[in-house]
């Protein structure tokens, strides 16, 4: 080949390359700062409880999940955030956390397997005692992510420090010995922190914390008071879509 063809040929790989790169490099810095995090309680019926909005029908749960599917969301684990937040670690073009206070018969039975349908994981902010080591592990299998909600479900800043230790530091002890996951993340009872708490949070080990205050989790709200999106009863697809500024 004469010297100039090759020339032409070397600049031409040159600015493909080139393209390809700032094509990646736009690929990454379009990855979101601000990711939604759902705030699920029981999936199950609701009626004749005192609560009814904490209780998200299975029939609504399916068709919230498949909305989310058929809109480009992908469901990530916690652990997957923090990754992107704080080392850069990829994250799908519109991610979602999906997680499930307290620990209840239909994460099982019904969540688990319309997340998995679409290759999705959840993640399980576990009351202990609350749903047995047996099921717990079942989900464990499946992927999900296991983080600590405590052993009672206290108001934590109305407790001692002792029971804020148990509560905090030694319930993340006990999933870590008795379900072998890491259980990095912690979420606050009812959402009721305070300093004392936030710092038993960080004594414990855990890299972040979730609470009920409305909005798209950010680092920039601080990594031990991420925000999240309640998913009441009565929303369905339509309150879902506009939680998430869709609607």
């Amino acid at each position: 080949m004469p010297t100039n063809s090759r020339r032409l040929v070397a600049a031409a790989v040159a600015t493909a390359a080139a393209t390809l790169f700032l094509g990646s490099a736009a690929t990454a810095s379009a990855q979101p700062h601000g990711v939604p995090i759902l705030m699920f309680h029981v999936i199950g019926d609701g009626r004749g409880e005192r609560l009814p909005d904490l209780y998200v029908s299975p029939a609504s749960f399916r068709a919230q999940v498949e909305w989310l599917a058929a809109h480009g969301y992908q469901a990530v684990t916690l652990d997957a955030v923090y990754r992107h937040w704080s080392a850069g670690a990829p994250l799908p073009q519109k991610p979602i956390v999906l997680s499930f206070d307290d620990g209840y018969p239909g994460d099982v039975d019904v969540a688990m397997p319309v997340l998995r349908a679409h290759g999705w994981s959840g993640v399980l902010n576990l009351q202990i005692d609350n749903l047995v080591p047996a099921r717990v592990r079942m989900l464990i299998a499946a992927g999900w992510e296991v983080d600590s909600h405590t052993f009672t479900h206290p108001d934590l800043t109305q407790v001692g420090a002792a029971q804020l230790t148990r509560e905090i530091s030694t319930s993340r002890t006990w999933i870590r010995r008795v379900l072998h996951v890491p259980a990095n993340f912690f979420c606050y009872p009812s959402g009721r922190y305070d300093a004392a708490a936030v710092a038993a949070v960080r004594r414990a080990g855990y890299l972040g914390a979730t609470t009920t205050n409305e909005g798209f989790a950010s680092p920039d709200d601080g990594l031990f008071t991420l925000r999240r999106l309640r998913v009441n009863g009565s929303d369905g697809v339509a309150g879902l879509a506009r939680k998430l500024g869709t609607g």
